[in-house]
């Protein structure tokens, strides 16, 4: 132990004197790194709200559906002097920086024929500088969107159909908000082909699309599907508003839809008005997809969606039940998500930082409505919601254990964090988990307005109060934590910001306690449910996915390839592997029949599971020591508390 000099001693001041330098030091370094982040902000003007003069024209050609190259052309009005061009980068509906600027080729600038040379920022590559000479009013811009051409990439454009998203089609001026720079936007698409967008068309020559005018925020919010084969529904419900359902197939036959699958939909509409009284778009279009190429699409816009499943949505119909709450979860964002939205997400345009704190609201109650409001209509049975219900709670009932190191409220960075790729261990890591994680707390928040309320009201009153106000306005309206906290209250007087920050800020939250609080329990048993069944036959992206997730702590595709193991499951403790192939099971090929017989065999007794595993080249077998039998999630009343879940999925007048 070293002793402790005087204040007087010459070690003293030498120290004294040591620590002052190191402050001055500390502080000169810190206004040094000040300057230096300063000057990493690169020469980017900040937005204004003021208005940007002149009209952009924007003409996008979508003719080459084989190599899948968008050709752009844009007249940007400009004065002399230096102008910085952006790209997109912070997208609505993505929650983060995810613009895909790889994929914009070709740039050249132009003014009265003649180039223009243009530097990328130093610091910021979404951003384009030039200098526009004296005399010049307006310059020209062509570049080339090349969009991806395999499977792992997603296709924005097939044979039959395309999705042009306006954000990766286009260059902006900066130092303005988006909403005060206008937009005047065309299109070219192939021979014959029907196109659907929430934009306005003012005229159409052969092939080529001439829209309004907009203004950028309301562009990008407006995606164009694009199709040969076509076919649009009328959806418009009780208030008059136009609602349509506009279905691109891979072929005629999967147009086909019977008036019960058309009423189905239509219900959806009226039950999302009478739950939130009220509506936020001039008109809405349900940009749906059907395809095999083009599916697993979802994004949310204020009066559209875009929207993918696979072809033979309606034509499977009886054996697709997962996958149907997209249509819901997509429209409920009209109000949640686009017209409320959180502080932090609004930006004023897409390239200032987006913060996600409050996407455990915007997207979890969000999924909550979603898998209500797809009851609600009839495109879910009572029992298929309860059965997807139950594998929400079972995930974070055994296999959500990163609720250990992280918060629910810090998985909203996940955004931005994991960009939705894949992950070696989702269980511990996890992604994104305010979308079911949100929900599940949502659930208990309406069972706990119900009990409040002797059920007199609910969370539907909080929807309304919150979602529904400004009828027909599509300005978002944004919220703050304490906005949330004093809406609720307003339903039923409680100490909903203790409530709260015990769900989403705390490790270890009890998310289970929702299905208690409305009348049900969490139990497991041997049998898969008939949702679970189809929803490991159908489900993207593996397309198969054979779920031993509750039991042995194990996922695989139909080719026996692990996609996550459960951390500190019992596969994991053997030393199973995210990426291993599962070859054999107790001495045979393997095969989903196989591990479930195994696991069966197994049950009550001391034998490990044999796992024969090929991972990196190499073979070996792993011995797993689990005894309890195949386990699915299914819920089971609870006797004595009232039947809040039904209610809740009812039907409403």
């Amino acid at each position: 132990m070293s002793r402790v000099p005087s204040v007087g001693s010459p070690l003293a001041r030498r120290r004294m004197f040591s620590r002052l330098a190191l402050a001055v030091a500390m502080v000169l370094a810190g206004d040094a790194a000040a300057a230096a982040d300063e000057n990493r902000a690169g020469d980017v003007p900040p937005p204004q709200d003021t208005p940007y003069a002149g009209t952009v024209s924007i003409h996008v050609d979508a003719n080459d559906t084989t190599q899948g190259i968008f050709r752009v052309r844009e007249g940007i009005p400009v004065q002399a002097g230096p102008l910085t061009l952006l790209y997109p980068q912070w997208i609505p509906g993505d929650h983060s920086p995810t613009g895909p600027i790889a994929m914009l080729a070709g740039v050249k600038l132009s003014a009265n024929g003649k180039p223009l040379m243009w530097k990328r920022d130093k610091y910021n590559v979404y951003a384009f500088h030039l200098d526009v000479p004296e005399g010049v009013s307006h310059i020209d811009a062509e570049f080339q969107y090349l969009s991806g051409r395999t499977d792992d990439a997603g296709f924005e454009i097939t044979q039959r159909m395309t999705d042009v998203e306006w954000s990766s089609m286009l260059l902006y001026p900066a130092g303005h908000y988006s909403r005060q720079i206008t937009f005047a936007p065309s299109m070219t698409v192939p021979h014959d082909w029907q196109i659907a967008t929430a934009l306005e068309t003012a005229s159409r020559s052969g092939d080529t699309v001439t829209f309004k005018p907009v203004t950028l925020n309301n562009l990008v919010d407006s995606p164009v599907y694009a199709g040969q084969y076509f076919k649009r529904v009328d959806l418009t419900s009780f208030d008059k508003v136009p609602v349509y359902l506009d279905v691109f197939a891979d072929a005629p036959k999967y147009l086909e839809m019977t008036p019960e699958q058309v009423a189905v939909h239509r219900n959806l509409v009226t039950q999302a008005l009478k739950l939130f009284g009220s509506h936020h778009y001039d008109h809405y279009d349900f940009l749906f997809s059907l395809s095999d190429e083009m599916s697993g699409h979802g994004t949310e816009h204020h009066q559209s969606s875009e929207d993918g499943l696979d072809a033979d949505y309606f034509t499977a119909w009886k054996e697709a039940a997962p996958g149907r709450d997209l249509l819901a979860h997509e429209y409920a964002h009209s109000w949640n998500g686009k017209f409320r939205r959180g502080e932090d997400l609004w930006t004023p345009n897409f390239n200032v930082p987006m913060g996600d704190s409050l996407l455990w609201v915007y997207e979890g109650q969000t999924q909550y409505w979603g898998f209500v409001l797809t009851a609600r209509a009839g495109m879910w049975s009572p029992q298929e919601f309860r059965d997807a219900l139950a594998m929400t709670a079972a995930n974070y009932e055994r296999n959500r254990v990163g609720f250990e190191w992280r918060t629910l409220e810090d998985t909203t960075n996940d955004a931005t964090i994991a960009r939705r790729a894949g992950l070696p261990f989702r269980s511990w890591q996890m992604s994104e988990e305010y979308y079911s994680g949100g929900q599940m707390m949502w659930l208990e928040v309406d069972g706990k307005l119900r009990e409040l309320t002797h059920d007199k009201k609910s969370l539907d009153d909080f929807a309304k109060a919150f979602f529904g106000v400004d009828n027909g306005s599509y300005v978002t309206r944004t919220y703050t934590f304490d906005d949330v906290v004093a809406a609720l209250d307003g339903v039923a007087k409680y100490d909903w910001a203790s409530f709260l920050h015990s769900r989403v800020n705390v490790l270890n939250p009890p998310l289970q306690d929702g299905l208690e609080a409305t009348g049900w329990k969490l139990v497991y048993t041997d049998q898969e449910s008939g949702y679970e069944k189809q929803y490991n036959s159908r489900q993207e992206p593996a397309r198969h996915l054979y779920n031993f997730a509750w039991s042995i702590g194990l996922t695989m595709n139909d080719k026996g390839q692990v996609n996550d193991v459960r951390w500190n499951g019992p596969a994991f403790k053997a030393g199973v592997s995210t990426g291993a192939t599962l070859v054999a099971v107790n001495g045979e090929n393997y095969s989903t029949d196989v591990l479930k017989a195994a696991i069966t065999a197994a049950k009550g007794t001391k034998t490990p599971i044999q796992l024969l595993l090929k991972y990196q080249g190499g073979y070996r077998t792993v011995p797993v020591d689990y005894h309890d039998g195949l386990q699915y999630p299914h819920l089971v009343r609870v006797s004595g508390k009232p039947d809040y879940l039904s209610e809740i999925i009812a039907p409403r007048k």
